[in-house]
């Protein structure tokens, strides 16, 4: 199974303050057939202008994870935390039975560039919990870099569901290869530049799903940057 999500037919609404787009439904944009993917319930590109945000607001049994690709996002949460993420910052939130939390974007100029992701968690009721961390573009560069994992193996952050996040960075010209192994499902999200992947072109917002057993090549046709899921 092979299934492309083209960036332009992804929801998207634009209220000033948030450019934002929808790969599946949420808020005000519902599509029956995009209601997720596997244990990945929302993943959403957001820009937020200078000096705006999201005031504070609940969730609860859901794995919310954040990845800044330009600019810089405020946090704060009903657990204590608060931090500047900037472009390399991974954080994970876990809900559970409860947290409030805000994101504003601090900059009097610049604009901050997000994916916000949600995923389903392996139980409900759990104890919120917080982590974040940076990874260097080193780590990154030519090779698929685990992000989050259940358990937080290499150094990942720790998500309570059974799904591998990699991320990234491609030169022009270079591959990477992921063994996707049986009953495990992909999902790859090009987040800036354009790659080949399982015979599909690709450009900056496109997604695409595939299951396994297979060997899935990611090839960059001009500099990249790349999210992949591996889930059950």
């Amino acid at each position: 199974m092979i299934a492309v999500r083209k960036a332009q037919d992804r929801g998207h609404a634009n209220h000033g303050w948030l450019d934002t787009y929808h790969t599946f439904s949420f808020a005000d944009y519902h599509d029956p057939n995009f209601m997720g993917f596997r244990s990945l319930r929302v993943l959403n590109e957001d820009r937020v202008a200078p000096g705006q945000g999201f005031g504070e607001h609940p969730h609860r049994d859901m794995e919310i994870v954040t990845c800044v690709l330009e600019g810089a996002l405020q946090h704060r949460d009903s657990m204590g935390n608060g931090s500047v993420l900037h472009p390399g910052d991974f954080q994970r939130m876990t809900a559970g039975t409860g947290i409030r939390h805000s994101e504003f974007n601090p900059s009097a100029s610049e604009p901050v560039h997000l994916y916000q992701i949600w995923l389903f968690p392996n139980a409900r009721g759990l104890v919120p919990s917080y982590e974040e961390r940076s990874f260097a573009p080193a780590e990154k560069r030519n090779r698929l870099r685990l992000v989050a994992c259940e358990g937080g193996r290499e150094g990942s952050l720790n998500i309570n569901q059974d799904a591998n996040v990699f991320l990234s960075l491609l030169d022009s010209g270079t591959s990477v290869t992921h063994a996707l192994e049986p009953n495990r499902y992909v999902w790859l999200q090009v987040m800036r530049g354009s790659v080949n992947a399982a015979g599909q072109e690709l450009a900056a917002g496109d997604g695409l799903a595939a299951s396994g057993p297979l060997d899935f090549a990611i090839s960059a046709r001009d500099e990249a940057e790349i999210m992949l899921f591996d889930m059950q």
